[in-house]
């Protein structure tokens, strides 16, 4: 029988192409109808750029210049020695300098807003999905634990932090919980990050572990585990099996969401974006280049999932 167009692979693969293709020529267009200077050219100096390193001159006097050593003869008759070795020359030997004039410079490659908005982001994300993970393990325990104590504590700890927004969160870690502990605005943003994934987390990792046969846990038990035992060597190594594929699916929303934290003033990705369109009035190529390195953050980060994946399916995983 023959395979209908619609389900073969390569033609699938043509019609999002050009599916793509055509959707690309109509924001072209349309964007092409709007009075707007486009200014690419100016996007690779926020990533890398030269800065500049002066020499100047500590007072008013004579330049004297030998081999790679430059001499500044004061009109206190003081001689003021500077290494010449990468640097430039402004002036030539015998010019006066007067203070403070700048007779050399050597430029040295520095990293860009991006780059350290991209790094100021990957250190809230990986910070936040560590504590997050943890909170989010402590509590699926606690609601699993047969003492209803921990498990209402668990419960409403869930209901009341998956019921209200993350951005309201923030603001309330930030302006009392954080003025109270007297914690720093970066502290404060990958915590409150950190407790709003914790509940999510703990669903998940609740979810992964009643999932597991209960014949693995009276297995554990005949064998003489201990509570901990079972859950450690177990129980939990099946469980995050089971939960990898959602749990990267919450790793990634962390990144994508950790953007909220640039309004109490972090400097991360989104910050250093907004600084770049208040200066260069360019929102176009900024916020897309901004947009782009998420996107580049969330696929890294979903390549290692979905390799880790493969490995666990490859040894009788998920």
């Amino acid at each position: 029988m023959k395979k209908s167009i619609l389900k073969d692979k390569r033609a699938g693969q043509i019609i999002a192409l050009l599916f793509y293709v055509m959707l690309g020529w109509f924001l072209y267009q349309a964007a092409s109808k709007i009075n707007y200077t486009w200014k690419w050219d100016m996007i690779p100096k926020y990533f890398v750029y030269e800065k500049k390193i002066p020499l100047t001159s500590p007072c008013d006097g004579k330049l004297v210049i030998e081999k790679n050593t430059a001499k500044i003869i004061c009109e206190d008759k003081s001689v003021k020695i500077f290494n010449l070795t990468g640097y430039k020359l402004e002036f030539q030997n015998g010019d006066y300098l007067y203070e403070d004039d700048e007779f050399a410079y050597k430029t040295k490659l520095q990293p860009g807003p991006f780059i350290m908005g991209i790094w100021v982001t990957i250190k809230i994300s990986v910070i936040s999905m560590f504590i997050a993970f943890i909170i989010g393990l402590i509590i699926a325990v606690m609601r699993l634990s047969g003492i209803p104590a921990f498990d209402y504590i668990g419960s409403v700890y869930v209901t009341v932090i998956r019921g209200t927004p993350l951005l309201v969160q923030l603001f309330i870690f930030y302006f009392i919980v954080a003025t109270i502990f007297n914690l720093p605005r970066f502290w404060a943003g990958v915590m409150s990050l950190s407790i709003f994934y914790g509940a999510y987390i703990a669903e998940i990792l609740r979810g992964a572990i009643q999932a597991v046969d209960k014949g693995q846990h009276e297995a554990a038990m005949s064998l003489g585990f201990t509570t901990i035992q079972k859950m450690q060597l177990i129980i939990l190594p099946q469980a995050l099996r089971k939960a990898l594929p959602a749990l990267v699916g919450e790793l990634i929303s962390l990144i994508k969401d950790s953007s909220l934290v640039s309004i109490i003033s972090i400097t991360d990705l989104t910050k250093v974006g907004r600084e770049i369109v208040a200066n260069t009035f360019s929102p176009f190529e900024t916020w897309l280049t901004v947009a782009a390195l998420y996107l580049m953050l969330t696929s890294i980060l979903s390549f290692i999932g979905h390799k880790l994946e493969k490995k666990m399916k490859a040894k009788g995983g998920i």
